[in-house]
């Protein structure tokens, strides 16, 4: 009895071939080294090899905008309005 509910389970939560090629789809839409290429033979494992490499760029370019954010609050007064537009960009 566990077992086949186990079973019905895993078959409910399984990504069907269809929502692989239609992700695979929106990944090359979006992932602008994918985008920009002419060839529409770029394998699903390439389209996303590409896209992790995209998405942790973007994890380094607001690590990075984060620590000027900081490095600028740092070096004006607390209190001005500028200090508060940054501290809301910081904490978003």
């Amino acid at each position: 009895m566990s077992s086949r509910r186990s079973r019905q389970q895993s078959s409910s939560t399984r990504i069907s071939d269809d929502q692989i090629i239609e992700l695979v789809s929106k990944l090359r839409q979006l992932v602008p080294e994918i985008r920009d290429r002419r060839s529409d033979k770029v394998s699903a494992s390439k389209v996303l090899h590409e896209t992790c490499n995209y998405i942790r760029s973007l994890h380094r370019e607001v690590d990075d905008l984060s620590e000027r954010l900081s490095q600028l609050l740092a070096s004006i007064d607390g209190d001005s309005p500028e200090a508060a537009i940054i501290r809301s960009l910081i904490n978003q």
